[in-house]
């Protein structure tokens, strides 16, 4: 199983980012993606999860209006399009994948973890 990340870097406020995360190893359609994100002492939480199943999705309060979950079955790749950045969005981004069939925003739901990609806003 492997999840990869990329598309984080660094941006102003007011800046988009968009995350990829391509995964192999298991049936893609069938698992629940989620992202997630820690900053430096603090920790992880979730960011937007989606269910691949029913297309079923969740946004955590910080960035929902600003931030869109998107996932392609057919590239076994989910992504994250990051606009209205803040510096407060500045963490490690992680992908996940759940065996879960529904949308859940708790990481110890997740078996799989990539190895994250770095976000930094700018103020």
């Amino acid at each position: 199983v492997q999840l990869v990340e990329s598309g984080g870097g660094l941006v102003h406020t007011g800046g988009s980012l968009r995350l990829s995360c391509a995964t192999s190893g298991f049936t893609f359609a069938h698992y629940t993606m989620g992202w997630f994100r820690q900053a430096p002492g603090k920790e992880r939480e979730a960011v937007s999860c989606i269910s691949n199943s029913d297309g079923l999705n969740y946004y955590g309060d910080s960035v929902r209006g600003r931030f869109t979950i998107s996932s392609d079955n057919a590239k076994n790749t989910v992504y994250l399009e990051m606009n209205s950045l803040k510096p407060e969005d500045t963490a490690v981004y992680y992908c996940a994948a759940s065996t879960m069939a529904i949308v859940i925003n708790t990481p110890e739901w997740y078996e799989h973890w990539g190895q994250g990609t770095q976000v930094t806003v700018s103020s």
